[in-house]
């Protein structure tokens, strides 16, 4: 049997290429459940969190998980609006904007000297015209459109989900008669729950910090629609390294557009990256140190990977399904050395005679 190895080796390569492209085919249906699955995980631990409050800790579980639900359905809700009229404002103000901007390109010209200043009509001619307008247009609409369905369902799922964790127990028991089986799922699904639930709750809860701190910022400076900049610094704080840099971008480019002036936008940038270097070198570090013990390439790897096949949910969602992977990877020995390589630190290994058994931990 000497071509066993290379015999996995081929299955395992043909399995990672068939769920693969099932993860591109069913992106429709499936990007929504997983959403859902992970919302449940931060659902679930601020549930439990609600448990240890004076007053609200007095009610039953379900009391506690229908408060969670409620408040996380109108949080979508909210943010769908605030999208919403967001982009309708944008379009409103966006003439002041060109305005400006052609102001600006003229100070600057001005200041080096230059005779003739570029219009922004020969801008727009150079830059802005080469695109498809309305193919663009068409993509942005149809992007909400399904953005707007994708909520409505998550919203759905996660409900389904918190109504049934309870009796996932007796199912699993049913479903795998032999009991240590049931114990090794058990134990495994318990792991992830865990961990992925307490990164994510406190992920959760830095981002919110992050993006009241940013609104702050943004309030101040006076920049136009503050609340839904600082919303998008929130979420794309989720995304490792790559997530605070575009956060922070966006608003500081658009700015500059808005006031026309370069030191007002230096100023914004400085203080939105003093509140991501705060927040991501000193808060997160402390509330989340290394939970999840991902290498930093496979974490780049994996937000890589996730975003090719679902896009910007999938860079979101990377870190969280990449860990429930390893974890599971980890829990058998054969798959286990795999594990071993994705993470960022292993313990050293015990010195123990050859002839003793393995301790219960290694088991």
């Amino acid at each position: 049997m000497r071509d066993a190895p290379f015999l996995n080796l081929v299955l395992a390569t043909a399995m990672v290429l068939m769920v693969g492209w099932l993860l591109v085919i069913g992106r429709p249906i499936l990007l929504p459940v997983v959403t859902a699955v992970i919302s449940v995980y931060v659902l679930t631990t601020a549930a439990e969190a609600l448990g240890r409050v004076p007053v609200i800790g007095r009610l039953p579980p379900f009391s506690r998980h229908l408060l969670v639900l409620l408040g996380f359905t109108l949080t979508l809700v909210g943010l769908a609006l605030v999208v919403s009229v967001t982009l309708g404002e944008l379009v409103r103000v966006m003439p002041a904007y060109q305005e400006n901007l052609e102001a600006l390109i003229g100070r600057v010209a001005d200041t080096l000297n230059v005779d003739t200043h570029p219009t922004w009509d020969q801008i727009k001619r150079l830059s802005i015209d080469q695109m498809n307008l309305q193919a663009l247009l068409l993509r942005v609409l149809g992007g909400i459109t399904s953005l707007g369905f994708a909520v409505f369902l998550v919203i759905v799922y996660a409900g389904f989900l918190m109504g049934e964790r309870g009796m996932f127990a007796a199912k699993l028991n049913a479903a795998l008669p032999r009991r240590d089986q049931a114990e090794q799922t058990e134990r495994i699904i318990a792991e992830i729950n865990r961990k992925i639930g307490d990164y994510l709750a406190v992920k959760t809860l830095v981002n919110i910090i992050l993006g009241v701190i940013s609104y702050a910022i943004l309030w101040a400076m006076g920049v136009d629609f503050a609340l839904f900049w600082a919303v998008v610094i929130a979420l794309t704080n989720y995304i490792p390294y790559v997530g605070s840099i575009v956060g922070v971008a966006l608003p500081v480019v658009l700015s500059l557009a808005q006031f026309g002036s370069l030191g007002t936008t230096a100023v914004l940038g400085t203080l939105l990256i003093g509140a991501q270097t705060y927040v991501g070198n000193v808060l997160e570090p402390r509330l989340i140190g290394r939970q999840l013990n991902l290498s930093p390439f496979i974490v780049l790897l994996a937000l890589a990977v996730w975003s090719s096949i679902w896009g910007l949910p999938g860079a979101i969602l990377a870190i969280p399904m990449t860990s429930v992977i390893t974890i599971i990877l980890g829990s058998f020995a054969s798959t286990r050395f795999v594990a071993v390589l994705l993470a960022e630190s292993v313990d050293p290994p015990s010195a123990e005679p050859a002839s003793s058994a393995p301790s219960t931990r290694e088991r």
